[in-house]
């Protein structure tokens, strides 16, 4: 492989929670990444709706490109945008942003899939979407959105998922990119086109759906005006994956016998193929096939990950307890195993109003003791989600005949040890957690991939994986773990 000194790139890497902007430099084989800026992401609620502040979310990504645009040593080869999925923007004439989009988590959805069930048989949508069956995807959103404001929609001229957004903001073209279609519910993942059959029947509209386009695609060129105005010379901005999963599995060696956990808000747990796996059986356990680069798919399950632990924080905050998340994991460590065991995807976890309330209400309705203190509710969430990680990888080895000896965890999660050992001890399987920065740096290596500085998704992944140190976790206590199991499977689905 050859290298250039031009080989430097932007990532924006917008999560449900912050958003982070790094610089990646790629240099004799080896590829840095440098922090420019990190900011909270945090949902906005008026008129009794919850929306994402995406016009915030772009004054950030401005000031992040001035203060690239400030750096001397800096020439830019490409800008590339990853972001959480389920949620979409409507676009109208010219371009305006109709609304704030909608939080997947607005009480809108309640109730709808079930509607959308009845007109359309999950069989059919299943059958074209491969996509797993969870209120909050955009298919609902988007029937709730013409159920309440009809109106609105006949003004939109295109839906583009927010990732697409700014994209759009950033080069003023109107497209979809794979990875992130994928997700919404709408997208036929096996002809790799918009499912218009389902939408037709659900007399939602078609004209919004703006063209898909692969992961590596150069979109077009930075906008002279935003260029001009911070600073930043001339370059392409890139359509890496820009679904942050897909990014952040892009940075990850994947072979047959490893799993990978994409921990953050959400655990995406899954593993990479080679085409979706659509079938009764995976229908029936209600995993997805997520879109991935250079022609993979990714056979995952999301489960409510470490949404629980940071609704607790905040909750315990508001009553004036402002505990860090390596207080409160250091001193969960010490308290009693296996007391108290949740179902991390129960509904009462989605949207509650009062996260430890909800986990005390879950065990007094399961005649389990209830968390005493603080340290106790965020030991049984741990715990739980890593019960529900061998719950679900049991599921992903049944459905795709394979045996996974490993776990590859990435994201911000990588951060959290208690829970890293806890998944080793209770799959029994060796756990690598790394790079936390994963959604970046994949997002870095299709840019590199894109621009020719590296020529393949191997090689994209032997860069990274030369670049940046992983932890490895070994089962210590996995018999005590395997003993207390079958009471866990007993609280699924309650």
């Amino acid at each position: 492989m050859s290298f250039s000194l031009a080989s430097t790139y932007l990532a924006f890497d917008l999560g449900a929670e912050s958003g982070r902007v790094f610089l990646g430099r790629l240099k004799r084989g080896l590829l840095s990444i440098q922090e420019v800026h990190r900011f909270p992401n945090e949902a906005v609620g008026y008129n009794t709706e919850l929306h994402w502040d995406v016009p915030r979310l772009w004054l950030e990504m401005q000031r992040a490109m001035a203060k690239t645009g400030r750096m001397s040593d800096v020439r830019l080869a490409g800008i590339g945008v990853d972001a959480w999925g389920l949620d979409y923007a409507l676009l109208g004439e010219g371009g305006t942003l109709l609304e704030n989009p909608y939080h997947y988590r607005d009480a809108r959805t309640q109730g709808v899939m079930e509607r959308v069930l009845e007109v359309v048989p999950p069989e059919q949508i299943y059958a074209q979407s491969g996509i797993q069956f969870l209120p909050v995807n955009a298919l609902y959103q988007l029937y709730a959105a013409n159920q309440r404001t009809p109106k609105l929609l006949e003004a939109a001229k295109h839906l583009v998922t927010i990732p697409d957004l700014f994209n759009f903001w950033l080069t003023g073209r109107v497209a979809c990119e794979f990875t992130s279609a994928s997700c919404t519910q709408f997208y036929d993942s096996r002809n790799r086109c918009w499912a218009t059959e389902i939408l037709q029947r659900l007399q939602l509209p078609t004209h919004l759906l703006a063209p898909v386009i692969e992961p590596g695609t150069e979109i077009a060129s930075l906008l002279p005006g935003i260029a001009s105005q911070s600073g930043i010379a001339a370059c392409p901005v890139i359509a890496p994956a820009c679904h942050d999963t897909g990014s952040a599995v892009a940075a990850i060696s994947s072979g047959t016998a490893s799993a990978f956990i994409s921990s953050g808000t959400w655990s995406l747990l899954g593993t990479e193929t080679r085409r979706p796996v659509i079938t009764d059986q995976a229908r029936l356990l209600n995993f997805t096939n997520e879109g991935g680069v250079c022609g993979t798919y990714r056979v995952l399950k999301n489960i409510l990950g470490l949404w629980l632990l940071q609704c607790c924080r905040r909750d315990w905050k508001t009553k004036g307890h402002d505990y860090s998340y390596s207080e409160l994991c250091e001193a969960a460590a010490s308290k009693p195993a296996f007391r108290s065991l949740i179902d991390p995807d129960d509904p009462s976890f989605l949207r509650p109003p009062d996260m430890p309330l909800a986990v005390t209400e879950f065990c007094l309705r399961t005649d389990q003791p209830v968390p005493e203190d603080p340290p106790a509710c965020v030991r049984a969430i741990l715990e739980s989600l890593a019960f529900k990680y061998r719950y679900v990888l049991e599921s992903l080895e049944q459905l795709t005949g394979r045996k996974f000896e490993e776990i590859r965890i990435v994201g911000g999660g990588v951060q959290n040890s208690l829970l890293n050992q806890f998944t080793a001890d209770a799959t029994g399987r060796r756990v690598t957690a790394g790079p936390i920065e994963a959604a970046a740096i994949g997002n870095i290596g299709m840019q590199a991939l894109t621009t020719g500085a590296v020529q393949s998704l191997d090689q994209v992944r032997e860069v990274i994986a030369g670049s940046f140190p992983v932890q490895e976790y070994e089962p210590r206590e996995a018999g005590k773990w395997l003993q207390t199991y079958p009471r866990f499977t007993r609280y699924c689905g309650r």
